[in-house]
């Protein structure tokens, strides 16, 4: 675990570095939290790429049923699934050549986070990308 104050220079850091993020597990439905936080990032100015395999088009973006088949280059993952799915999408991630992880508020895999940092992945877990760049940026 790094210190805290390492951590917030490492969100900075991604937050300033990321221009594509790939949102796995985004939800067509307005009112869930990963819909939202997918809505704030494209207001930012990100480009936002769903990942949801039951789903064509999410806040008029295409959606892909997974990682391996978006057509672009992502640089940060942002994960909204269960942190039991986290392993196989860090993965994926590796194989696409993702640089960043990012597993929201309450998403915690140890093994997924070391993964990705074994395969040179910067890794931020538990935390929300639209609260920390409120608050950071």
């Amino acid at each position: 675990m790094i210190p805290a104050s390492e951590e917030i220079d490492l969100i900075r850091r991604i937050l300033r570095e990321a221009a594509t993020i790939a949102v796995v597990g985004l939800s067509p439905k307005p009112g869930r939290p990963s819909h939202r936080v997918a809505r704030y990032l494209l207001a930012a100015g990100y480009r936002v790429i769903p990942v949801n395999p039951g789903q064509d088009e999410i806040l008029g973006q295409a959606c892909y049923p997974n990682l391996r088949v978006v057509p672009a280059q992502v640089d940060l993952v942002n994960i909204f699934r269960n942190p039991a799915a986290a392993l196989p999408v860090v993965e994926d991630a590796i194989a696409v050549g993702a640089r960043f992880i990012w597993m929201q508020q309450g998403i915690v895999n140890h093994e997924a986070a070391a993964r990705a940092e074994a395969a040179g992945l910067a890794v931020i877990m538990d935390r929300c990308i639209k609260i920390d760049h409120i608050n950071l940026l």
